[in-house]
């Protein structure tokens, strides 16, 4: 029985994060595109390639459009990663173990759903996407505030803060994959005004813009927007932050079942090795390199998750 709860909190979870991530990478794709010269809608397999669609999206369409590929990550019910398609797939998850989870948690998963298949039946134009972009952050983020505001501290509780932070952490490696190695115009551009404002635009599609600002001012250096997004652990979006939080929530289930799981040992293993250093030694190494180091293995902490605790998507 276990199984199938934690099963089910850990996916409505992680889904309902994967939603509003995909969200941000589209508002991250449009941002940045804008600060091209030369931008075409080319730029669009970027993103799909970041948010690990474009296969799929290609198996669909012949060439990458920005309205396909925004169409394709908000709506497409071929794609299971698409916005539409995990607030769907979280609702069903949420529906299997709803003697599990409170009221509240269950009425804001199921009014994001009503919303999702009411505004996401048809393509939405250019004029309401940021509108519905914005509603759909607000409403995943109303479903974890009420999560956190009434969920009793137990067991099924830590289940669902793993799959939001896993799903977290994951958007925000890629999000800055997206900047650092795909979407910069050429080397010539490092530290280039465009640069710059690229990197504020990565700031705020994770909402870091206000906290960097009262840690570091007006100054926008790469390598400062870096570290506060990889090893600072007080911002709620970094890598340092989600991993230090799983490594908790796994601790709590740890001490309750009387056990020292392996899953544990690798978060412990990711905070100590890859989130304990300086950005010096990130960078020269390589960014892009680190973060598909640090993706490769999150996706393997994931499936230790599910393996020690025996239940399967």
């Amino acid at each position: 029985m276990l199984g199938k709860t934690a099963n089910g909190l850990f996916w409505m979870s992680r889904y309902l994060e994967r939603a509003e991530n995909t969200v941000r990478l589209i508002e991250t794709g449009q941002r940045i595109a804008l600060t091209r010269s030369g931008a075409s809608d080319d730029d669009w397999t970027s993103v799909l390639q970041t948010a690990g669609a474009l296969g799929a999206y290609k198996e669909a369409h012949d060439e990458v459009t920005r309205d396909q590929a925004i169409d394709w990550m908000l709506r497409a019910g071929d794609n299971p990663s698409s916005v539409l398609s995990t607030i769907k797939t979280a609702r069903q998850n949420a529906r299997t173990v709803r003697t599990a989870i409170t009221g509240e948690v269950w009425e804001a998963t199921n009014a994001i759903y009503m919303y999702a298949c009411d505004t996401l039946r048809r393509k939405v134009g250019e004029r309401d996407l940021q509108e519905v972009l914005g509603h759909v952050r607000r409403r995943t983020a109303l479903v974890r505030g009420v999560t956190h505001g009434t969920m009793l501290r137990n067991d099924i509780y830590d289940f669902a803060r793993l799959g939001t932070f896993l799903e977290r952490a994951d958007n925000t490696a890629r999000i800055l994959d997206v900047k650092y190695y795909v979407l910069l115009p050429s080397v010539r551009a490092v530290g280039s005004a465009i640069d710059n404002v690229q990197w504020e635009t990565i700031l705020r599609s994770v909402s870091a813009q206000g906290g960097f600002r009262m840690e570091y001012g007006n100054a926008t250096e790469p390598r400062d927007i870096a570290h506060f997004l990889i090893l600072d652990r007080r911002m709620p979006r970094s890598l340092a932050f989600c991993i230090g939080k799983i490594c908790d929530n796994l601790g709590y289930l740890a001490a309750s079942y009387g056990t020292q799981p392996t899953s544990l040992q690798r978060a412990i293993k990711m905070q100590q090795k890859k989130l304990s250093g300086d950005m010096d030694a990130i960078f020269d190494s390589g960014l892009h390199e680190f973060i598909q180091d640090f993706l490769s293995d999150l996706a393997d902490l994931g499936g230790q998750i599910q393996t020690d605790y025996r239940f399967v998507e």
